[in-house]
């Protein structure tokens, strides 16, 4: 089973800064992609940032010079380093994974059960 476990939300004021990860575990053959989402009440989930294998990363307009999206391929790990943080920034953000668990197979998407990031003061 492959499982997406996620850490590192929660509360911060504004300016300040937070990082994400998110460990891919479970019988994974290759992972094509990895990256963040996240949906805030009353919008649709939209792409924050992410880094597929071997191409440039993609992030959102909104969160340019401020996120940086990172992975650690030996651990099948993402992170989010998140500054300069902005209470639009408020979300709950989800960890996607594009990957095969067989060779042969097909690639397929999994999602993290989501971390709620909250910018207050």
């Amino acid at each position: 089973q492959v499982q997406l476990v996620e850490s590192g939300g929660g509360l911060v004021q504004p300016g300040g800064s937070l990082r994400l990860s998110c460990a891919a575990s479970g019988i994974i053959f290759s992972i094509n992609a990895m990256g963040w989402y996240r949906q805030a009440p009353g919008k649709q989930r939209e792409l924050v940032a992410t880094m597929p294998s071997g191409v440039s990363t993609v992030y959102a307009d909104s969160v340019k010079g401020r996120f940086t999206i990172s992975r650690d391929n030996a651990k099948n790990t993402v992170y989010l380093q998140m500054n300069s943080l902005k209470p639009e920034d408020t979300a709950v953000y989800y960890c996607n994974a594009v990957l095969k668990i067989q060779i042969g197979g097909p690639h397929s998407n999994y999602w993290g059960q989501g971390t709620q990031v909250t910018v207050s003061s």
